[in-house]
Parts: structure tokens; sequence; C-alpha cells
């Protein structure tokens, strides 16, 4: 009897974001981002100003297969700026599988992974290079970059895991928004438009 193996595949990973041996490229650009701000008149000026072909962030990927099991490893870049007050953010979701965890691990920038469950909890972990945030499962999770240089994580997750990236546009944003606090920082504010999320993530 012989059994199917999976071949090690050797990458690697460049500060930038480059990852050598992916499997998959894929970017979100600003006419992808609407309804993503709570800012829609910020927005929609930048879009003005830009253009909807603007880069916002990329995402390079390699996946050997989607069984139960299997890793997916890769590297979000999402570069900087503000619309109004917000930070650059990348769309964010939950894990369709939602027990199903995932860890990203600064390369290079500055930036803040934001954090929610269903039920009301909420983190923001601020992170440079070296530095890595373990997000359980159950978490919504989103990247916000609150540098002024791309900020480039390296992450991996399991390859059945899925991704719902309604949740959050479902619940007019995220409960928690990260803006600039006057002084050149970051702060954590409350989002008045979230209406709460749905129980059901697979539905």
């Amino acid at each position: 009897m012989s059994i199917s193996v999976d071949i090690p595949v050797p990458l690697r990973v460049h500060p930038n974001g480059d990852l050598t041996g992916n499997t998959r490229r894929y970017e979100k650009f600003l006419g992808d981002m609407a309804g993503v701000y709570r800012d829609d008149a910020a927005y929609r000026a930048a879009v003005e100003k830009h253009g909807a072909d603007t880069l916002v962030y990329s995402v390079e990927e390699h996946r050997y297969s989607d069984e139960e099991g299997a890793l997916v490893i890769g590297t979000s870049t999402l570069l900087p700026g503000t619309y109004g007050t917000e930070f650059a953010v990348t769309r964010g979701h939950i894990h369709a599988v939602e027990n199903r965890a995932e860890l990203y691990y600064c390369l290079a920038g500055h930036g803040v992974m934001l954090l929610e469950t269903i039920d009301g909890q909420s983190a923001a972990v601020e992170l440079t290079p070296g530095e890595a945030v373990n997000v359980p499962g159950h978490w919504i999770h989103r990247s916000i970059n609150v540098g002024t240089e791309p900020f480039v994580t390296l992450f991996t997750y399991a390859a059945d895991a899925g991704q719902d990236y309604a949740i959050i546009g479902d619940a007019a944003g995220m409960k928690e928004l990260v803006v600039t606090d006057g002084h050149g920082g970051w702060a954590s504010v409350a989002n008045p438009e979230h209406t709460g999320y749905r129980v059901d993530v697979n539905a």
C-alpha cells in the first residue's frame, strides 16, 4: 500500500515581504477597500487623489495542501497611510473553522494586530520587528499599519481554516478603531457604528 506524501519545499522569506517559493500572491487596491473605513468621505477623497488602482496591501503564501494538519505560510505587506484619523488596515477576518489559530511575526515596520471576539472581548497588540502575536481560535483579527514604512508580517495557520471576511462588514466595522492620537502615536477607540457580531460565523 502506497501513501501519498507531500514533498517539503524550501522557502526564502525576505524582510520586504517577498516569499521565494510562494504558490500564490494576491493584492488589494484602494478601490477594493470601500466600506472598510468609518470615514467614508476621507476614503473617497483618497481614491480621488491617488486612484482606485493604488496598492494597499499584498499577500504571498505557500500552500501545499488543504488537508487537516497542513499549514499555510505567508507574508502580508501593508503599506502606510491614513484615512481621516484611521490608519491603513487589512480587511480582517475570523477563521471559517473558528477554533483555528494563527501566528503573526513582524519582519519590518510598526503595526498593531487588532483582535476581538464575538462576545465582546478586545485587544490591540503592538508589533515591531522581532515581535509576534499568537492569535487563538475564535478571535477576529486585522493588521493595522501605524508607522511610516510598510508593515510586514510572516504568518502561518492551518490550511483547512478558511476565512470569513464578511463578519466585520456585517457589524459595520470592528468594535474598536485604531486612530492617530494627535502626538505621532496611535490609540484604540470605540467605533460608535459597530452593531455587534453575529453568533453563527459559519452561517
